[in-house]
């Protein structure tokens, strides 16, 4: 879809919580703008070359929301605080999915649980 919008020449290409499509759009042209919104580091994948001066055709907003992970855990530790073990749900074909379960075994690791089950089938090890 990148393609065909580069070649309708648009003025510029927005997208909204699609990192996969902003990486198209970047392969795609390095002429037009390209505007985006995603929850992760954009530096880390690369989309842009810093947050503060991004380069190239290619800015936009990163909510980094997947450094959250400590906050949500320590929030879930303190509603459940007999909880032992906490769950999370992880798409494996989401270009964020390794980066996501570092930050979570590195929580729960600072929370000092003994491990996260994240879905599907995978077990982290926390010590």
């Amino acid at each position: 879809m990148a393609a065909e919008l580069v070649g309708q020449r648009v003025s510029v290409i927005a997208t909204a919580n699609a990192f996969a499509a902003a990486l198209e759009a970047k392969a795609a042209t390095s002429t037009i703008p390209i505007v985006f919104t995603i929850g992760a580091d954009p530096v880390q994948f690369g989309l842009v070359a810093s947050l503060n001066c991004p380069g190239g055709n290619v800015t936009g907003v990163s909510f980094l929301s997947n450094l959250l992970v400590a906050k949500q855990l320590g929030l879930l530790q303190e509603f459940v605080p007999a909880a032992s073990e906490f769950g999370l749900l992880v798409n494996p074909s989401n270009p964020h999915a390794e980066s996501d379960m570092r930050h979570a075994e590195a929580a729960a690791d600072s929370l000092g649980r003994k491990n996260m089950v994240l879905a599907p089938g995978l077990v982290i090890h926390a010590s």
